[in-house]
């Protein structure tokens, strides 16, 4: 064998290997990936129930309930955009700073009947604070523009979700 295919050989084994390396790696994020969706966008495009999202949006005021299961609250609240609301459930004690109408992310699946089970709350910092998708939502919307000030107060969030039936509300 000359010198040049060799080195020809030794070239495409390189390149086999790194692009098998490659394909491996993202084949292993890609399971691990958590996807950000708003209210509008599981109502558009419900989420595979097998497959784990990122739900944010706001708490809309008035749509907090409590129940207990034997010695595990559960707990149900309505998530919006301004333009659909999703139907949150979550088993356990919600985080000290969740409070109606601030900003909320819910980390969980789809449920069968439209509605979505949380494994995990988490609440906003400070009441400056919405996820970066919520508010390019509002303002896509029209709901809400940062220039004109701070986002709608919450007791005008549930009168801002869609009435037309392109609401996804249920629960599990």
């Amino acid at each position: 064998m000359k010198r040049k295919t060799r080195r020809l050989w030794l070239v495409v084994a390189c390149v086999a290997g790194l692009g098998t390396a490659a394909g491996l790696t993202l084949n292993a994020f890609s399971s691990n990936i958590v996807f950000f969706m708003t209210p509008s966008q599981v109502a558009a495009h419900p989420p595979a129930p097998d497959h784990t999202v990122r739900l944010g949006g706001m708490v809309v005021a008035g749509s907090v309930r409590r129940e207990l299961h034997g010695e595990t609250p559960v707990n149900r609240f309505d998530v919006t955009d301004g333009q659909a609301a999703v139907t949150v459930r979550y088993e356990g004690i919600l985080p000290d700073l969740f409070r109606e109408g601030q900003s909320v992310v819910a980390v969980g699946t789809a449920a069968a009947g439209g509605g979505f089970t949380a494994s995990e709350v988490l609440a906003k910092h400070d009441e400056t604070y919405m996820p970066k998708e919520v508010a390019e939502a509002l303002q896509k919307s029209g709901k809400w523009d940062p220039k004109f000030g701070p986002p709608p107060d919450a007791s005008s969030w549930s009168s801002m979700t869609a009435r037309d039936g392109r609401t996804a509300r249920g629960g599990s």
